[in-house]
C-alpha cells in the first residue's frame, strides 16, 4: 500500500464561503472586469465585477422575499451562460443550496432530481425546459429567457441590505452549497453533497499550489464551453472568479470555434474529446487539401520534440530546427484555432492519452491532465507546468492525501471529499471508510507522488467527452424486449455509447416465423434488416431514460448468446464484463471505426 499526501498551504477562516470573494472583490475595486458577455455579432461586452455583485443580489432578494430559507434547494436547468453564474451565486448569497440538472436530462432524470433534493424551485433556460420541468412535477419555475430574473428583481426590492447580508453570512465552510447528482452503478443517481469548504478550500490551494502560474496571468482569460452542472466546470467557475480571471461561457459546442476565436481565452478547460476533435479535424482538413502527409510528419515531429523536452539534453538542433519549419506551417494555425492566446490547457473527465498529450505540447499549448469525481469537487491531483509527467494525472493537490489500497483502488482524503450523499446514510458508509473515499479507481503512485489510472473497479464508463453513463440502467431496459437475451453497453473513452445485443434463442423461433424468416440461424438473424429493426426499438426506448450523452448510438446484435458455458456469464448469469469486452474487442472497434 502507497500512500502520497500534499499538505494545505492555505488555512481558510470556519466562516467563509463561496460569495466572500465577489463581495470582497466588488468593494475593492468594483469596476475591474470579471466577466464577458457575446453581444451576438461575434464581440464580447465586458461586465464589471461591481456589475456582477448588484445583479446576484437583485436575485437573490427575490429569492428571500419570496420564502426561500437558508438551505432550501433550488433547482437549476440551462446551458452554459453568463446568467447561470448569476443565479449560482445568488442562490448562494441568500444561504440556499444550488442543485444543478444538465439541460438534456430527461424527465425522468429532472423527477428523481427535484424530489430527491425536495427543491423549493428551478430556474430554467428557456419555456422548452420549463416544459419538462413542468412535466416532472415542478411547480415553482423562473424562466431566464422569459424575464424571470427581472421578476425577481423586482420581488426581492423592498428587502434590505442589512437581511440580505445577514442571510449571505449565516452560511460557513461547513454548511452545504450544492447537491450534484451522478449516476451510481445500480439504482437511482446520488446527490453528492458538497459544501462551501470544499470549494473555497480546495480553490485557494490550488492557486497556492503552482496553478497560479496560469491564473495569475495579467491578462487571464477563459471560456467555459463544459456544462456547469459538471463538477469540473463548477470548481473552474469559483476557481477563476477566486483569482479574478476573466470568465466568459460558451452554451454550444457547435460554435466553439468561433467562440474561441473572438473570446482569445488564454487558458482552457476541456474534456479529451475537444482535443480530440481539434486533432482529427485539423488531420481531415490537411488530408482533404492534399496536405496529409506534412500534417503526419508535422504531428510525428511535435510528439518527438515533446518527449525530448523530457530528456537529459531536451530537443537537438536537427529536431528544433524541424519544429520551428512546422511552427510556421502547421502549429501556429492550430494555436490560432483556439484563438492564439492558449499557452495551457487543464484537461480531466477522462484519460486524455500519452499521444495527444504530448502532441499539443509540442504545439505549444501544454495540457495539464488532472483526475477527480464529482464526489471529490473535481480534482484531486493535477499536474503544473512545473511538474508535469505526461501519460500522468499528476501529483495530489495540497491538503489532498491519496492512498493506494491493497487491491489497487484509489482511495482519497482531503478539502474536496465530500462528507456523504444526500438521504443515503448507506451509500456515505459504503464510499467513506475512515475518512478515506473509495474511488472505485485502479491506479499507481511513482517515487514522487505522481498519480496514474490504471483502470476501473466499479462499471461506470467514462465517454471521451467526460459523461459518466451507468450500463445498468439502459441495459435493463434493452434487455426488457422479448427478443433480447443480453446486452452490455460500452463506451469507456469512446466518443459515444453503443451496446452489444445477442438475441433469445428460445423467443426469437416464434417471432421469426411469423415475420418469414423461418430457418434462419440465430448468426443469420443478426444481420437480418427486420430483427435489427426491432431491437432499434428497444434501444430507442432505452434512450427515453437518459440524457443524450447517455444515449446508445449504436449497437451490434452478437452472433452467440452469452452463456455460463463460453464464460461470459457466471453460474450466477451475471455478465462478465471484462470478459466480454476483451473477447468481442474486434466488434467493438469496427463499432468506433
Amino acid at each position: 500500500m502507497r500512500e502520497y499526501t500534499a499538505p494545505a498551504l492555505v488555512e481558510v477562516p470556519a466562516s467563509a464561503t463561496t460569495t466572500d470573494t465577489v463581495f470582497e472583490r466588488a468593494a475593492r475595486e468594483p469596476r475591474k472586469i470579471a466577466f464577458k458577455r457575446p453581444d451576438g455579432k461575434g464581440h464580447w461586452q465586458p461586465v464589471s465585477i461591481g456589475e456582477f455583485r448588484d445583479q446576484v443580489v437583485a436575485v437573490a432578494k427575490g429569492l428571500v422575499a419570496l420564502g426561500v430559507q437558508p438551505g432550501d434547494r433550488i433547482g437549476l436547468l440551462s446551458r452554459n451562460r453568463y446568467e447561470w453564474t448569476v443565479v449560482d451565486y445568488a442562490i448562494w448569497t441568500a444561504g440556499a443550496v444550488t442543485v444543478p440538472i444538465y439541460e438534456t436530462s430527461s424527465v425522468e432524470q429532472i423527477t428523481w432530481i427535484l424530489s430527491d433534493s425536495g427543491a423549493f424551485g428551478v430556474f430554467a433556460e428557456s419555456a422548452v425546459h420549463k416544459a419538462s420541468i413542468k412535466e416532472a412535477g415542478g411547480e415553482r419555475v423562473w424562466v431566464i429567457d422569459d424575464g424571470g430574473l427581472t421578476e425577481l428583481a423586482e420581488a426581492g426590492a423592498e428587502v434590505s441590505d442589512e437581511l440580505l447580508e445577514e442571510r449571505r453570512t449565516s452560511r460557513s465552510l461547513a454548511d452545504l452549497a450544492t447537491l450534484i447528482y451522478t449516476s451510481g452503478t445500480t439504482g437511482r443517481p446520488k446527490g453528492c453533497e458538497l459544501t462551501h469548504g470544499n470549494f473555497v478550500e480546495l480553490c485557494r490551494n490550488a492557486r497556492a499550489g503552482e496553478l497560479d502560474e496560469i491564473l495569475g496571468h495579467a491578462q487571464g482569460s477563459t471560456l467555459l464551453f463544459i456544462p456547469l452542472a459538471h463538477v469540473f466546470a463548477r470548481m473552474i467557475q469559483v476557481l477563476v472568479i477566486e483569482s479574478g480571471v476573466v470568465l466568459g461561457h460558451s452554451p454550444d459546442i457547435k460554435h466553439l470555434l468561433d467562440d474561441l476565436g473572438s473570446f482569445k481565452p488564454s487558458f482552457l478547460l476541456a474534456v479529451p474529446r475537444v482535443f480530440e476533435k481539434v486533432y482529427n479535424g485539423a488531420e481531415q482538413k490537411a488530408i482533404t487539401g492534399g496536405k496529409g502527409k506534412i500534417f503526419a510528419k508535422a504531428a510525428e515531429t511535435s510528439i518527438a520534440y515533446s518527449r525530448a523536452l523530457d530528456a537529459q539534453g531536451g530537443p537537438g538542433l536537427g529536431l528544433k530546427v524541424k519544429h520551428a519549419v512546422f511552427d510556421r506551417l502547421v502549429y501556429g494555425k492550430l494555436r490560432e484555432a483556439v484563438g492564439g492566446n492558449v499557452t495551457h490547457a487543464v484537461s480531466g473527465g477522462a484519460a486524455l492519452g500519452d499521444r495527444l498529450g504530448h502532441f499539443f505540447r509540442g504545439v505549444g499549448i501544454t495540457i495539464l491532465e488532472g483526475y477527480g469525481l464529482t464526489e471529490t469537487t473535481a480534482p484531486l491531483s493535477v499536474n503544473t507546468p512545473r511538474h508535469i509527467k505526461i501519460g500522468s494525472v499528476g501529483r495530489p493537490l495540497p491538503g489532498t492525501s491519496i492512498r493506494i489500497g491493497e487491491d489497487g483502488e484509489v482511495l482519497a482524503k482531503g478539502i474536496g471529499v465530500l462528507p456523504g450523499y444526500w438521504n443515503n446514510e448507506q451509500a456515505t458508509k459504503d464510499a467513506i471508510e475512515d475518512g478515506w473515499f473509495h474511488t472505485g479507481d485502479l491506479g499507481a503512485l511513482d517515487d514522487e507522488g505522481f498519480l496514474s489510472i490504471t483502470g476501473r473497479k466499479k462499471e461506470i464508463l467514462v465517454t471521451a467527452g467526460g459523461k459518466n453513463v451507468a450500463p445498468a440502467p439502459l441495459e435493463d431496459r434493452v434487455r426488457a424486449h422479448p427478443l433480447v437475451s443480453q446486452c452490455l453497453v460500452v463506451g469507456e473513452g469512446q466518443r459515444f455509447v453503443a451496446a452489444l445485443v445477442t438475441l433469445d434463442p428460445e423467443a426469437i423461433e416464434p417471432w421469426q416465423a411469423s415475420h418469414g424468416l423461418a430457418g434462419k440461424s440465430i448468426a443469420e438473424l443478426a444481420e437480418e434488416p427486420k430483427v435489427i429493426a426491432e431491437i432499434a426499438k428497444a434501444v430507442e426506448s432505452a434512450n427515453l431514460s437518459v440524457s443524450h450523452a447517455e444515449q446508445i448510438k449504436k449497437f451490434k446484435i452478437l452472433p452467440d448468446d452469452f452463456t455460463v458455458e463460453n464464460d461470459y456469464l457466471t453460474p450466477s448469469l451475471k455478465v462478465k464484463r471484462h470478459l466480454v469486452v476483451t473477447g468481442f474487442a474486434p466488434v467493438i472497434e469496427e463499432i468506433y471505426r
